[in-house]
């Protein structure tokens, strides 16, 4: 009797611990977004969780290989989506873009790709995060489609980049008094950037101003050609005007020494917005990537307003 007690509570624990692993979510796949495939990554601990879709940066830095860097605790309470957007990562391998790249086109395929996420797991609403370029697109998506949403977490958006590139050109020039070489080459940019000189410039110096590496002139130029029309489409918007108002809960997070989506501008707009639930979340040891510098941090606070919507 004692040994058929054994071999029953052992085949219990087998099952209970098979139906923990069958919960478990991991995905990686190519999802029909906007007449294209586009690639997606699912990962989570248990698919009772919450979904939180992030929105990549640039445009066009896909973080897919690097994402479990500042998501892996983020996993263990979220069903966490990292998405490839058009002309980036793993989707511009599978396929080009079909249309001109666009703010509308971008922000369609996003509300595509929340419904198909919305339908996959059954939920009314999931969470949103975006980065930088990302923000700007989550932003756009938290104002235009507040019900789709439990909460949007901007982390270093963009909230009126025209605006934050000449705050940041102040103070790369202020900075570099004394520089002649620095000083020669930011008399050259014109903001809103006119030619790939005026972005190589201004993101050589600002890199050197908050102490990481200027990028080569070789891939802005590689980038310039793609991405740049796109950028200063959105650069041009400005949420002080277009956003004042957001209705979902909004939490921002911010680097105290990003100079590249403008930590000031950021605060600013974060103190004039209308929204039921808001909070801001500073880093103080660091400039935009805050989400890799202070990857901890980052995802407690997080996983900490999880509960609060």
């Amino acid at each position: 009797m004692k040994g058929i007690f054994i071999k029953l509570f052992s085949l219990t624990l087998f099952v209970a611990s098979s139906n923990f692993l069958l919960a478990s979510v991991n995905i990686q796949t190519s999802v029909d977004i906007g007449g294209i495939k586009q690639w997606i990554s699912i990962k989570g601990a248990n698919d009772s969780d919450p979904v939180l879709l992030f929105l990549h940066g640039g445009p066009g830095n896909s973080v897919m290989s690097y994402a479990d860097k500042f998501t892996n605790d983020l996993q263990k309470h979220f069903i966490v989506v990292q998405w490839d957007q058009r002309e980036a990562g793993t989707t511009a391998k599978l396929n080009a873009s079909n249309q001109p790249l666009t703010v509308a086109l971008m922000e369609e395929d996003a509300r595509e790709l929340v419904d198909y996420l919305r339908l996959k797991f059954s939920r009314d609403k999931i969470f949103l995060m975006g980065h930088s370029w990302g923000g700007f697109l989550g932003l756009k998506l938290a104002a235009d489609h507040p019900d789709l949403f439990e909460a949007y977490f901007a982390v270093s958006p963009m909230v009126y980049q025209d605006e934050s590139e000449q705050r940041s050109l102040a103070w790369m020039k202020e900075k570099g008094k004394g520089n002649t070489q620095e000083l020669k080459e930011l008399a050259m940019v014109r903001i809103p950037f006119q030619s790939v000189g005026d972005l190589y410039y201004h993101r050589k110096w600002l890199a050197v101003g908050m102490g990481s590496k200027a990028p080569f002139k070789a891939f802005v130029e590689s980038w310039d050609k793609k991405w740049l029309g796109l950028f200063l489409e959105a650069s041009k918007v400005n949420f002080f005007e277009v956003a004042p108002e957001i209705k979902c809960p909004i939490y921002f997070f911010v680097g105290k020494r990003d100079y590249q989506t403008h930590s000031g501008l950021t605060e600013e707009y974060y103190k004039m917005l209308k929204a039921g639930k808001k909070d801001l979340f500073w880093f103080t040891n660091s400039a935009h990537n805050l989400n890799l510098t202070e990857s901890r941090k980052f995802q407690q606070i997080v996983i900490s307003l999880k509960s609060k919507n």
